[in-house]
């Protein structure tokens, strides 16, 4: 599954705070977000790039990337999935888990004080 694929590779780049939103019946956008915190534009960079790089050998193909290079937040449309990509601090300030009514993950709510 691609919301799988998409953790994982996250996971391994040492991403933070990975949150998925289930949005079926909720939106026709797509059918899940995932969200994940990197604690520099550099880890976000590479995080993006090795996320691209994982899907193309998968039946899924890469729709779009937005934010790039050296973004505090990267958008990257995988079709069914949307990956947000934040610094910590914009994704506090964003809170797209709020407004899919997800919590934020207990350590984004610490820095969020």
């Amino acid at each position: 599954m691609l919301v799988d694929l998409t953790r994982r590779v996250l996971e391994d780049g040492k991403a933070e705070a990975i949150v998925t939103v289930e949005l079926a019946g909720k939106s026709t956008v797509a059918d899940a977000f995932v969200i994940a915190s990197g604690q520099s534009q550099r880890q976000i960079d590479a995080l993006t790039e090795r996320l691209i790089q994982n899907v193309k050998d998968t039946p899924w193909s890469v729709q779009g990337v937005e934010g790039r290079p050296g973004s505090d937040w990267v958008l990257i449309d995988l079709g069914d999935v949307i990956v947000h990509l934040f610094r910590p601090e914009t994704r506090t300030l964003y809170n797209l888990e709020k407004m899919w009514s997800v919590d934020l993950p207990a350590e984004d709510v610490a820095t969020a004080v």
